[in-house]
């Protein structure tokens, strides 16, 4: 759901789409790329705001 959005109102994001199904992808595969770099994107956010923190517990 999060990756359709994404495809739709974030214009980097729907170019990666996009570009996806011109080389050949499904598009439900693409929709779980995409998926896929939105969480990459949320995990690196989450690695510089708790730098240099414990993160023991947290989980």
């Amino acid at each position: 759901m999060g990756a359709l959005v994404a495809v739709r109102h974030d214009p980097e994001m729907g170019a990666f789409y996009r570009r996806l199904l011109s080389r050949g992808k499904r598009k439900k595969q693409a929709l779980v790329a995409v998926a896929h770099k939105l969480l990459r994107r949320m995990m690196g956010r989450l690695r510089e705001y708790y730098a240099g923190q414990s993160l023991q517990g947290v989980a």
